[in-house]
C-alpha cells in the first residue's frame, strides 16, 4: 500500500508542481498542504482530473496550533500560522484517499469555501467555524451548528477556558433560558506525566508473562 502511495505522490507533484508547499507520504497516508491562494484551483484539479478523481469530500476539520510542540522538557514550539483546515478525500472510482491542508494566520483566519466543489463541505465548514472560527469565504449560511447562537467564543481553541464563559439554566420566574457567569472555579488540565525510572519495570513483565502464558 505504502508502495501505491509513493506513486501516486509522485504523480501529485509532476501534476501540481510549484502550487504544493509539500507533498510527502507517512504511515501509507498521501498528505499534501496547499497555500490558501491556490486551495480552490488544487481542489478542483484533484476532483476533475482522471488520474485522481477525489470525487468524495468525507471530512473537514479546523486545527489550532497554538500549543503544539511544547511539552514539559522543551520551550519549543509551532512558529507557523496559527491555524489550519484539513480535507480529507477519496476516490471511490480508484479507490486511493488523499489529505489536503491549508494552513492559516489572521484574527480571523479566513479562507476560500470549497462547498461549490463539494457540496458535503456544507455543515463541515460551519463546524469548524463554530468551534474554532475559521471564517469560510463563500459558504452560503455561515453559523453555528452545535453550540447555541449566543454562545461567546470558540470552544476547540486552546485558550478557551475549560469551564467555558457563561452558564446557563432555566429560571422557572423568567420561563426561559437565561445566561449567567460561570460558578466553578476555572482549572488547568495537567498533562500525564509518564516517568522515565523503574516503576513500571514490573507490570510490563508482568503483562508479558501472562501474555506468553
Amino acid at each position: 500500500m505504502s508502495e501505491y502511495y509513493d506513486n501516486l505522490a509522485d504523480q501529485v507533484r509532476e501534476h501540481f508542481e510549484d502550487r504544493l508547499e509539500d507533498c510527502q507520504v507517512r504511515h501509507a497516508e498521501l498528505t499534501i498542504t496547499v497555500a490558501k491562494a491556490k486551495l480552490l484551483d488544487v481542489c478542483r484539479a484533484l476532483r476533475d482530473v482522471g488520474i485522481f478523481k477525489f470525487d468524495e469530500l468525507i471530512d473537514v476539520c479546523g486545527v489550532d496550533y497554538l500549543h503544539y510542540g511544547k511539552d514539559e522538557h522543551s520551550e519549543a514550539s509551532w512558529t507557523g500560522p496559527r491555524f489550519g483546515v484539513v480535507y480529507h478525500l477519496l476516490s471511490v472510482s480508484n479507490n486511493h484517499r488523499i489529505r489536503v491542508k491549508v494552513l492559516l494566520d489572521g484574527e480571523p483566519p479566513i479562507v476560500d469555501s470549497v462547498i461549490d466543489i463539494w457540496n458535503s463541505a456544507n455543515w463541515f465548514e460551519r463546524e469548524a467555524f463554530d468551534l474554532f472560527g475559521i471564517i469560510f469565504e463563500g459558504h452560503p449560511d455561515l453559523r453555528r451548528i452545535l453550540t447555541d447562537y449566543g454562545f461567546i467564543g470558540h470552544p476547540f481553541r486552546k485558550d478557551f477556558p475549560l469551564s467555558g464563559q457563561v452558564e446557563m439554566r432555566y429560571d422557572p420566574d423568567k420561563q426561559r433560558v437565561v445566561y449567567e457567569p460561570v460558578s466553578i472555579e476555572p482549572r488547568v488540565n495537567q498533562p500525564r506525566i509518564i516517568r522515565d525510572d523503574f516503576r513500571y519495570e514490573g507490570r510490563e513483565t508482568q503483562a508479558e508473562e501472562q501474555t506468553d502464558a
